[in-house]
Formats: structure tokens, sequence, C-alpha cells
């Protein structure tokens, strides 16, 4: 059986190569999993991807699973916990975003119905597939997410900047930068509603 073609930053055959073929770049529109990803960004602040999926069963463990309900209600005894916690990044500042962020993505919920309603009205609930990108010159970020960044930012999220923001769009399917000759890149087109740019 012939090999797959998949984009070069996942060829490991192991944890990315999983990532990439079962979620990078695939539309959700799940609010649990929207959030998850994102959290997960925010952690990743300074560090590699390849960690935090190391790491993910870690966080599910230490944030419910990411039930942002759970974590906005979360006190300096649960804070503490979370930093004592065997395999968990232990930086404060970035746990105090979590719960800072769960409390803001409920807020988002209450007032659009749900958090994916809110984010993909940003393109128009389709995909986008930039022209520019298939010679796979990829931008850390675009207009697309600095305008994300600077709404999130202004609703009180923290850690999520226009890289930051740019990584999730890629990851939650909203933007597709798979390469043209990557499996996934026409197989996403053919599945879900997509405009090209």
């Amino acid at each position: 059986m012939k090999e797959l073609t998949r984009c070069t930053w996942c060829q490991d055959h192991g944890i990315l190569q999983e990532y990439h073929d079962n979620e990078w770049g695939i539309p959700v529109h799940d609010d649990r999993k929207q959030f998850e990803f994102l959290m997960m960004e925010v952690m990743q602040c300074g560090l590699n991807w390849t960690m935090m999926l190391k790491k993910r069963e870690t966080f599910r463990r230490c944030f419910d699973d990411f039930d942002y309900e759970k974590i906005a209600a979360y006190q300096e005894a649960k804070i503490e916990e979370i930093l004592q916690t065997p395999d968990m990044i232990r930086s404060r500042r970035k746990i105090e975003a979590v719960i800072n962020n769960a409390n803001c993505f409920l807020r988002i919920r209450q007032q659009y119905g749900s958090f994916d309603h809110y984010l993909w009205s940003f393109t128009g609930r389709k995909t986008i597939l930039y022209k520019e990108h298939a010679g796979g010159n990829l931008p850390a970020q675009n207009k697309l997410s600095e305008d994300i960044s600077k709404d999130l930012k202004n609703k009180g999220f923290k850690y999520l900047g226009a890289i930051t923001v740019y990584s999730h769009l890629q990851a939650c399917g909203m933007i597709n930068d798979h390469s043209p000759d990557c499996f996934l890149y026409k197989e996403l087109q053919q599945k879900y509603p997509y405009t090209t740019i």
C-alpha cells in the first residue's frame, strides 16, 4: 500500500503524525474541543507543540477534561493542586489565564449562543484557503488572526495574541494550511465548505 503524503512538519511516525491525521485542520464545531485547543495554545506559549501533545492527558486531568464551566469556578486551592500535579507545566500565570479564559468563554456562549457560532462568524462559517500559502510560505499571523485576537482581548481573554490565534485557526480548521500535496488538503475541501482568497 502506498504511503500517504503528509505535511512535512508532522512526519515523526508518532504523536505529531497522529495529531495531524486525526485533528489538525479538521473543522471543529464543538465548544468543548474549541476550548481544549485554545487552552493548549495558552499552555504552549514559549514551548513546543510536541510537548503539549505529550502533556495533553495531564492537562485533561488538571482541568476536568477542559470543562469550562468547572474551570471558571476554580479557586486558589485548585490552582495549588494543579501546580503540584506531576508532569504539569508549573506556571501560575498560565493556569490563572486558563481560569480567566473559561469565564470569558462562558460570557461569549451567553452572548452568542455558542463559542462556535461566535468564532466561525469571522469566516462566514467556511474554511479559508489562502492561494499564496500553496507554495509553503505560511505566515505566523495574518489580518484574520489579528482581528480575532483583538476581539478576544477586548472580551478579556489572555495569552491569545495574533500568532497564537493563527495557530488555533489552523488547528480548528478555519484555515486550511495543509500542504497542497498532503492527503488532507483536498480531502477537507471535498468534505467541508470553504472559500479561496
